[in-house]
Order: structure tokens, then C-alpha cells, then sequence
């Protein structure tokens, strides 16, 4: 597992040191932290992928989540989190011309996963150690869904796809990712 992209992590608020010092500590103790076999916990990558100008944001819309929502998947034993997000935000979106804005994470967060039911088999409340990515895609590029995760692909301008997120636990987590895209945008 690529711990040092989690130890070299520089988090923004006090949410992100507690999270960053969990996933630390889970690692050290649980050696299948990157398989879903963990039933209380395991890492997934995301991605927030935008447009070459910055202004827009490619989200799904899931089916579990009944939302607008980001990409990313399980780790499923991948150690590589930036390879997950990539090969995710390409599956789930059917866009190929995807590429990393920065190698490294841009947020960090423990997010709980309520019990729900996924391809006809319960899965049980547990926590999704997700690693955030940036990454910048050709929005002319053709969408297509991935039927068994999502019913809609679509551009939202930034300034508006809030609105369109019913899935509040997530808001703060994209506000967080929206902020540091703008510090990104002002260099």
C-alpha cells in the first residue's frame, strides 16, 4: 500500500489530522485495510473531475446514493489510490481522455456507509477510508453510464451542482475539494 502518500498528506483542518491519524492506524493493524473481507472498514479512491477551464464538474448520478455524486470505487487490493481513481472515473463515466490535475491527494476523509443492499446481497454499515484525487477531463468527450452503479453522467457548471446533490453528509467533503481546485486555479 502506498502508506506515504498518506504520510506525506498535509491536512487542511482538524477533520482531516483525525482521519489522516485513523487511516494510519487502521493500516498498521489491519492488513486487508485495502479489501472489503474488512467488514468495519476499507479504502476506496475518488475522483472530482472537471473540465480544462475549471468550471464545470463531471458527476454520476448513483444508484445506491440516489445522487449526484463524484467517482471512485473500491481500492479491492489496489495499492495504487491514484490508479483506482483514474480507472473508476473512466468505467463510470465512459470518458477515456481522463488525466490526474495533481498526483497527489487533495482530501482525505472517513466517510460511513450506511447498511444498504448492493447487487441483491446486504452490506452491513461500515467506513469508506477514501483518498481524493483531481482530475481533469475533455468535456466534448462522448459519456456513457455504468448501468449497475449509475443512471446519469452529466456536466454541472461548479457554482451550481450543489443544488443538485441530495446526499448532504457529502457537501462539505465537495466544498473542501471545490476550495483548494479555486487556490489551484488563482497559481
Amino acid at each position: 500500500m502506498h502508506v506515504k502518500i498518506i504520510e506525506n498528506y498535509k491536512p487542511i483542518n482538524e477533520q482531516e489530522a483525525i482521519d489522516k491519524k485513523a487511516m494510519l492506524n487502521f493500516i498498521k493493524h489491519n492488513n486487508d485495510a485495502l479489501y472489503r473481507t474488512n467488514l468495519i472498514a476499507h479504502f476506496t479512491s475518488s475522483a472530482i473531475v472537471v473540465n480544462k477551464t475549471k468550471d464545470k464538474v463531471l458527476f454520476i448520478y448513483h444508484l445506491i446514493y440516489k445522487s449526484w455524486s463524484w467517482v471512485g470505487g473500491h481500492n479491492d487490493g489496489e495499492p495504487n489510490f491514484l490508479k483506482v481513481a483514474l480507472t473508476e472515473a473512466i468505467e463510470e463515466t465512459g470518458v477515456k481522455s481522463i488525466r490526474p490535475l495533481l498526483n497527489e491527494p487533495v482530501a482525505l476523509d472517513n466517510i460511513n456507509v450506511e447498511n444498504h443492499i448492493k447487487n441483491g446481497h446486504y452490506v452491513g454499515d461500515h467506513i469508506h477510508m477514501n483518498i481524493t484525487y483531481l482530475l481533469e477531463a475533455d468535456e466534448e468527450e462522448e459519456t456513457h453510464i455504468k448501468a449497475d452503479e449509475n443512471s446519469g453522467v452529466k456536466w454541472f457548471l461548479i457554482k451550481d451542482v450543489l443544488k443538485h446533490v441530495d446526499e448532504k453528509r457529502m457537501l462539505n467533503i465537495y466544498r473542501k475539494v471545490f476550495d483548494k481546485l479555486d487556490k489551484l486555479k488563482e497559481l
